[in-house]
């Protein structure tokens, strides 16, 4: 059956439908078992189905649904609290998405700015290869004119640098520029992890010259690199910080997290959002930090990524000629491929694995954080008997120069 025509065609989308989930795995109507590496890009940290998640949502949907934000929501003062105890952060505010969460830190860095008597510092450095999301702002931030093509003038207040050029990070800031925007590991961008020295350097630089370092950690955040946030990593602190994906676990849900100073402009009637922070998505959002914030899961992340990536480097060994480099910290891999890397996904989804591509010609590796060693096996095999058969298809032809 076609897609419905009655769709916005704005998706190129696999015919390939789901039926049902379970952990790991995908179900077709017709019994068809996926190995699921995308987890929702990124969003189903807990799998599918997770009996936690299902329970709280349950629960909150024989009690109450939507009362708006005129109110008080328990739900929400509770997962503010929490992530706030977890974090640097001291406020919180609650959206539905990842570039909502963008669109609220980016309006909190120019208050800030314009509530400490530098009104005119609405400017933000942002790099090249990033992504932010897909509202005006965000594009705008994003810079990727692939994505900006056809929609008008970007939004102005944007100045994109060159990815770990920190002499051009430099020359950008001006008289108007107020923040530094980055993606601790950027996803979209091909998995690259931000080297810790850099994050250093900007968070000195913001220091001095009265700027806000802002993080997106809408796909690295809740988890996916082995720490609640990947800011941890490095030890570097932001001002401001985006959150979505993984934090509702597969229910929509973002927030925009600041220290009090940051959010000092923040004060009523300045933001709002219909269905942010709604009793069914923090009773989620709540329910995926019981399982997610402990030592022993965030311990058991790690060890899973540490094999996982020693597999894959193994992988790479063997098939130097489709696979040029393992990146990425956790659960959060990608690889960098010789071949396009639209192929390799093709490959593997005739293995029944699903994966997402990125930019730099990578292919992401996304698992939910409850993956085990068998799972860990089957991705390896589906992925090695992939490079066979891409190493037959783009191996050089005999005679050739």
């Amino acid at each position: 059956m076609p897609v419905s025509p009655h769709l916005l065609p704005t998706y190129a989308r696999v015919d390939l439908a789901f039926e049902r989930g379970e952990g790991a795995w995908l179900y077709t109507a017709k019994g068809e078992r996926y190995l699921d590496f995308a987890s929702g890009v990124a969003v189903n940290a807990l799998g599918h189905a997770h009996p936690v998640l299902t329970k709280a949502l349950t629960e909150q949907a024989h009690k109450l649904w939507h009362v708006s934000n005129l109110y008080r929501i328990p739900g929400a003062e509770t997962l503010a609290d929490r992530l706030c105890a977890a974090s640097f952060a001291d406020v919180a505010f609650f959206c539905n998405s990842g570039t909502e969460a963008i669109e609220g830190a980016i309006k909190m860095a120019r208050k800030y700015q314009a509530v400490s008597g530098k009104p005119e510092r609405y400017r933000i450095v942002t790099f090249e290869g990033a992504f932010h999301g897909r509202t005006l702002a965000a594009l705008s931030a994003t810079g990727n004119k692939k994505y900006l093509d056809g929609f008008g003038p970007p939004v102005e207040g944007f100045d994109q640098v060159a990815y770990g050029d920190l002499e051009a990070v430099k020359k950008a800031i001006g008289p108007e520029t107020g923040a530094i925007l980055i993606e601790p590991v950027m996803g979209e961008g091909g998995v690259r992890v931000v080297p810790h020295a850099f994050l250093r350097a900007l968070r000195k630089l913001c220091d001095e010259r009265g700027l806000l370092l802002m993080f997106d950690e809408v796909q690295s955040g809740v988890g996916r690199t082995g720490a609640l946030f990947a800011y941890e990593h490095s030890g570097v602190t932001p001002d401001i910080m985006a959150l979505a994906k993984a934090l509702g676990g597969g229910f929509p849900v973002g927030a925009v997290l600041g220290t009090a100073e940051a959010a000092k402009g923040m004060t009523a009637g300045t933001h709002g959002s219909t269905f942010g922070g709604n009793p069914l998505a923090m009773a989620v959002a709540n329910a995926v930090l019981d399982v997610i914030n402990t030592k022993d899961f965030l311990a058991q992340v790690k060890q899973t990524a540490l094999r996982f990536k020693q597999k894959l480097a193994e992988l790479q060994d063997r098939h130097s000629s489709v696979i040029a480099e393992v990146r990425g910290e956790g659960l959060l891999m990608g690889l960098r491929m010789v071949p396009p890397a639209s192929a390799m996904v093709d490959e593997l989804r005739t293995e029944n694995m699903l994966v997402p591509a990125a930019g730099d010609n990578v292919v992401r590796l996304l698992p939910p954080l409850i993956i085990g060693e068998a799972e860990i096996d089957y991705a390896v095999n589906a992925i090695d008997r992939a490079c066979v058969r891409l190493s037959q298809m783009h191996a050089p032809k005999k005679g050739a120069a």
